[in-house]
């Protein structure tokens, strides 16, 4: 599918994930995960790690206290670029940074490669309709579905929910699905998400209280405190911690928070929280802004599509 480039500075990556810090001097860099190349001639035009490291070293070498991982190189899908996700951390969390390098080596372009054609949203609302299991609000047959993948121990997901309920409660006819996206730098994030697999399960209004309480409590909870705090957020809910935690420790509780995770990367989500409206992404939050978030719904809804 015919895509088009985005181009944004990489001094200021695009997707912010405030989260865990580190206090690492120098850069340290992980083997980077290079997916299969859809051809040999496509695997070939590659960057190096070497030549991506000496690249983010010039780039951001000047910032005391700044290091990064290389997440992954692969090819960009249906274009001749290379894709690589960098990992940015400082004191003030992390941030996760993607770029392009194109075919020659010589320049590379900050960024997203966004939809583009005649129903450019068309192929991830497909996909996400077939693929959502999470708990939802709203009619089943809304002309429109709203989809967020969060993380409970996201800070961003916390500051971003006022906006989210605030526009679900604004359109009462559509219908919005969350799923779990634990992101992995965080330490109890894939614990929470199994809880809240397990209350949703339980008891759809149950889960959208105890989403909202692990939020409030966001910052008192640890690893180490984890399962306590939750099981007791779970009994404020309206559901029975003991047995949700029970639930939450089971091998089938996991594979269904992979299944969402798996479906958020199958559309590209990165970091969180990410929207789809109708497929249509929306990946940062205003306050200032819910009228325009309430226009994409409503416009969304004038397309059927």
């Amino acid at each position: 599918m015919l895509r088009f480039l985005i181009l944004i500075c990489l001094i200021a990556p695009s997707v912010s994930l405030a989260g865990a810090q580190t206090t690492a001097a120098k850069p340290a860099v992980k083997p980077a995960e290079k997916s299969a190349a859809k051809s040999s001639t496509a695997s070939a035009n590659l960057p190096t790690e070497e030549v991506v490291n000496a690249f983010l070293q010039q780039t951001f070498g000047y910032q005391p206290g700044l290091t990064w991982k290389i997440a992954s190189i692969k090819p960009a899908a249906d274009t001749g670029l290379a894709e690589v996700n960098v990992v940015l951390a400082s004191e003030q969390g992390q941030q996760l940074s993607r770029f392009y390098v194109t075919e020659d080596g010589q320049h590379a372009l900050a960024g997203e490669l966004i939809p583009f054609g005649a129903k450019p949203f068309e192929p991830i609302r497909k996909t996400l309709a077939k693929g959502v299991t999470g708990p939802e609000r709203g009619p089943k047959t809304a002309p429109v579905t709203i989809v967020e993948f969060g993380d409970l121990q996201c800070p961003a997901c916390k500051k971003a929910q006022p906006t989210i309920e605030a526009l679900v409660a604004a359109e009462p006819t559509a219908r919005f699905v969350f799923q779990n996206f634990p992101l992995e730098m965080h330490n109890w994030a894939a614990k929470g998400a199994a809880y809240a697999d397990c209350v949703g399960r339980a008891s759809n209004d149950a889960f959208w209280k105890f989403v909202s309480k692990t939020y409030d409590t966001q910052t008192d909870i640890t690893a180490a405190n984890a399962d306590e705090k939750l099981t007791a957020l779970a009994d404020a809910a309206g559901v029975k911690g003991v047995d949700i935690a029970a639930c939450a420790a089971k091998p089938d509780t996991k594979a269904r928070v992979d299944a969402s995770i798996e479906l958020g990367k199958q559309v590209e989500v990165t970091g969180t929280p990410t929207l789809f409206i109708n497929g249509r992404r929306v990946g940062s939050f205003d306050a200032n802004m819910t009228e325009v978030y309430k226009s994409l719904v409503e416009f969304a809804a004038k397309q059927g599509n």
